[in-house]
C-alpha cells in the first residue's frame, strides 16, 4: 500500500513539474527558481534596435527576452533561462552574452515611438509567428539586413562605439546591488569544493608507497645465501696435503 501511495505522488511530480524546471532543481540545489509569469495569450515581441536578433516581450513590467531559441529573464541578480514563456525557469550560471547589447532605455523609447531622436515605427511580433520564423530569421540575417528595425533614417552604431557601451553597461551591471550578492555567493560555493580535494590525496600516498618495500627485502636475503660456500674452502686443503707427507713411508 505504501509503494502504491509513494508511486503515485511521484507519478504527480513529474506530471505537475516540467522536466527543466525539475532539471534546474538538480543540478543546483539551494539556488531558488523565480515565480512564474501568468499571460492571459502568448506575449507579443519587439527587436530591439542595435542588437543581434534579440527580442523583448513589452507588455510586463518585468523585462523578458527572447534569443537563440530560449526566453532569458533576471532575477534577483541571477539569470534564468526556459524554451517557455511562463513556466520551467533553470538557472543559468552566466550572463548572457546578448544582454550587454541591450539599451537599458529601450522601455522608454518604446512607450514613446522614438529611438534616439527618430521615429521608431517597431513591428509587434505574435508569438507563433516569432517560433516559426526566428531561425530562418536569424540564418538569413533579415533583421541585420534591413539594417534600421523600425527607426526611420536609421544608420546602426560603428563597432567601436557598440564595444564602448558594451563596457559601460557591464560597469554599471557589476554594480548593482543583488548582482555583488549573487557573486558573493557564488565565490563562497567555489572556495568549498578546494578545500576537500588535497585532504583525499593524503590519504591515498601511503597506500601506494607501502608494497614497494617488500620486493627489496626477498632480492636481498638469497644474496647472504650465496657468499656461504666461499668460507667453507679453505677447509679442503688439509686433507690433500697428508698423502704428500714422507711420515708414512719411514714405517715401512
Amino acid at each position: 500500500m505504501k509503494k502504491l501511495l509513494f508511486g503515485t505522488m511521484l507519478l504527480a511530480l513529474v506530471i505537475a513539474v516540467p522536466i527543466p524546471t525539475m532539471a534546474g532543481i538538480d543540478i543546483h540545489i539551494g539556488i531558488p527558481l523565480p515565480p512564474p509569469f501568468f499571460f492571459p495569450a502568448p506575449p507579443e515581441v519587439i527587436v530591439i534596435p542595435d542588437t543581434n536578433d534579440v527580442y523583448v516581450a513589452p507588455d510586463i513590467d518585468a523585462d523578458l527576452f527572447f534569443w537563440n531559441g530560449w526566453w532569458w529573464r533576471l532575477w534577483e541578480g541571477r539569470w534564468y533561462r526556459s524554451y517557455y514563456y511562463d513556466q520551467g525557469w533553470g538557472y543559468y550560471n552566466n550572463v548572457p552574452s546578448f544582454y550587454f547589447d541591450v539599451d537599458p532605455g529601450w522601455r522608454g523609447y518604446y512607450r514613446d515611438h522614438n529611438w534616439y531622436g527618430r521615429r521608431w515605427n517597431y513591428e509587434r511580433i505574435p508569438n507563433r509567428r516569432l517560433q516559426q520564423n526566428w531561425k530562418s530569421w536569424h540564418n538569413d540575417r533579415h533583421w541585420e539586413r534591413r539594417g534600421t528595425w523600425g527607426v526611420q533614417s536609421y544608420q546602426p552604431r560603428p563597432q567601436q562605439q557598440r564595444q564602448e557601451l558594451r563596457h559601460q553597461r557591464q560597469q554599471q551591471y557589476q554594480q548593482r546591488p543583488e548582482v555583488q550578492q549573487h557573486q558573493q555567493q557564488r565565490q563562497q560555493q567555489q572556495r568549498q569544493p578546494q578545500v576537500r580535494k588535497p585532504q583525499g590525496q593524503q590519504q591515498r600516498q601511503p597506500q601506494v608507497q607501502q608494497p614497494r618495500q617488500q620486493p627489496q627485502e626477498r632480492v636481498q636475503q638469497p644474496q647472504r645465501r650465496e657468499q656461504r660456500p666461499q668460507v667453507q674452502q679453505p677447509q679442503h686443503s688439509q686433507p690433500q696435503g697428508k698423502p704428500e707427507g714422507g711420515e708414512v713411508e719411514h714405517k715401512k
